[in-house]
């Protein structure tokens, strides 16, 4: 199963992308979390407390697979070798999860034509193409990180929204440069759901989006935020939520 997971900053996709991670590792699969939003904070979320280098600062390693040490930096190889980055370099955040941050490539992001953008999306293209792990991958607001080839890789993008008129009209837009890549499946999980207006309100305005959970607000995710705790730890409802989401999710991949 391979994830992207997008929204509007603030709706609780990293909180979903985690809550993921955490059930699919617990159903005995291995996980390569990855962390693609330069509003990096996925390791925060999760309690991670080592330090994580985000890959675009391995500056020699980037040069060394790129080979442009040998060219100056005017021309670098496009598929550098990555199958071994994820074991080297990620983070071990438990015993199948592995995490690891993108980071942002300064001057443009990857949108530029320089080494670091190759290296990050070579390596994207052999997480989503050459791996039998799951992998999730926490976006920015938006699927700039992935090609149009390594969509195809892509069982789901989902989406995350919440009650209000701007999360929608993010997700309106994500779900069309979803559309414009040719990712296949589509879906909507709507996030911090407090009463059935609000979810009606969600519905009515997704009219046509698959929606695949409703996730109600839950104050444990927020006081795990203040204290520190795990909020996958305690028995809770935005769990128990994910796992009938994912449920969904796999009968229809």
């Amino acid at each position: 199963m391979k994830l992207a997971i997008s929204g509007k900053g603030g709706t609780g996709k990293t909180t979903i992308a985690a809550g993921l991670a955490i059930i699919f590792s617990n159903k005995g699969n291995r996980v390569i979390l990855i962390d693609a939003d330069p509003d990096s904070n996925l390791q925060t979320t999760l309690g991670y407390q080592g330090t994580i280098t985000p890959l675009v600062e391995f500056k020699s390693l980037i040069r060394e697979r790129t080979e442009t040490d040998r060219t100056g930096g005017i021309v670098f190889k496009l598929n550098p070798k990555v199958d071994d980055i994820p074991e080297r370099f990620f983070a071990r955040f438990s015993d199948r999860i592995l995490l690891g941050i993108l980071g942002t490539v300064r001057g443009g992001g990857l949108g530029c034509a320089c080494p670091e953008n190759a290296f990050l999306k070579a390596l994207l293209r052999h997480l989503i193409l050459g791996r039998n792990d799951v992998v999730i991958l926490d976006m920015e607001a938006g699927v700039e990180h992935l090609g149009r080839g390594t969509t195809q890789g892509i069982d789901w993008l989902l989406i995350v929204s919440e009650p209000g008129i701007k999360s929608i009209e993010t997700t309106v837009r994500i779900h069309k440069l979803g559309k414009e890549l040719g990712i296949k499946k589509i879906g909507v999980i709507c996030n911090k759901i407090r009463s059935i207006s609000e979810e009606n309100y969600l519905k009515q305005n997704l009219a046509g989006f698959e929606i695949i959970g409703f996730i109600p607000y839950c104050e444990e995710v927020q006081s795990a935020e203040l204290t520190g705790e795990k909020f996958w730890e305690k028995p809770s409802q935005i769990m128990e939520s994910l796992n009938t989401a994912l449920s969904r999710l796999m009968e229809e991949k």
